[in-house]
């Protein structure tokens, strides 16, 4: 009959040296582990840096090719090249604001208004934005917009000489005539007003020549319903007017076919 003993387990048969070398092989496991993620995040960090230098490369290309293409009136193609650099470099204010003076040119204002906006919202402090965007403004007829913008493009840059003689000055003479036919425009109207008030005359209906003048009136239609006429044709061929009155009536007789008042 067979006896039940203790049943050792399966870890008590490793020895103490074979335990402490699995410990080291696993230790070193470990952090040939840890230098593995870290190799595997610097080099993802790596690749990122690389391809965001090879955007900015390539957008810079397209930049001076579109910047090329515009000075020699070539906008539509200078337009198409920023565009493909705005894909690669969204962030880039000057390419906005070099489409903006490229639409501007084009007579585009609203394209080029848009445009300005974008650059200035990317880089507010850039007073070459702020002027395009002035610029843009005033062809759309926005003169106080404009103004606004020059004065902000001043303030960033106050001894740009361009801005202040050229832009401020001109858009500042374009409000004060804007702003001089707005008065001309409103003394007009009221001189019309005036002249169409002064040219309608006062009548008094209840006059006695205005009384006078209906009564001699009535008297007339009166007498002219009184007397009644008739254009009598006979079977002869005939014809004959007869006058017609109330009190006595003409009869025609039964030789008279036809008859017209």
């Amino acid at each position: 009959m067979a006896s039940f003993g203790w049943k050792r387990k399966i870890g008590e048969k490793v020895s103490k040296a074979t335990s402490q070398q699995f410990e080291a092989e696993a230790a070193d496991d470990k952090d040939l582990g840890e230098d593995d993620d870290a190799n595997w995040v610097h080099a993802a960090k790596r690749r990122k840096e690389v391809l965001l230098e090879d955007c900015v490369r390539k957008s810079k290309e397209l930049k001076d090719e579109g910047a090329n293409l515009a000075e020699n009136r070539r906008y539509r193609e200078a337009l198409v090249k920023w565009d493909e650099a705005l894909q690669l470099t969204p962030e880039d204010a000057t390419l906005y604001e070099m489409k903006s003076q490229v639409l501007m040119s084009l007579h585009e204002m609203f394209p080029a208004v848009h445009a300005a906006e974008m650059a200035v919202q990317r880089n507010p402090r850039s007073w070459d934005a702020w002027q395009t965007l002035g610029r843009a403004q005033l062809g759309l007829g926005e003169i106080a917009l404009a103004i606004r913008s020059f004065q902000v493009s001043l303030h960033i840059f106050p001894m740009n000489p361009e801005v202040w003689k050229e832009d401020l000055s001109w858009a500042r003479k374009l409000q004060e005539q804007q702003e001089a036919t707005k008065t001309e425009s409103v003394q007009a109207l009221a001189k019309r007003k005036e002249y169409a008030q002064e040219s309608i005359p006062d009548y008094d209906f209840e006059s006695d020549e205005i009384v006078a003048v209906c009564a001699a009136i009535a008297e007339k239609e009166k007498a002219l319903s009184a007397a009644k006429t008739m254009v009598i044709v006979s079977a002869s061929g005939t014809v004959e007017t007869v006058t017609e009155q109330d009190n006595c009536p003409a009869t025609p007789d039964e030789t008279l076919f036809i008859r017209a008042r």
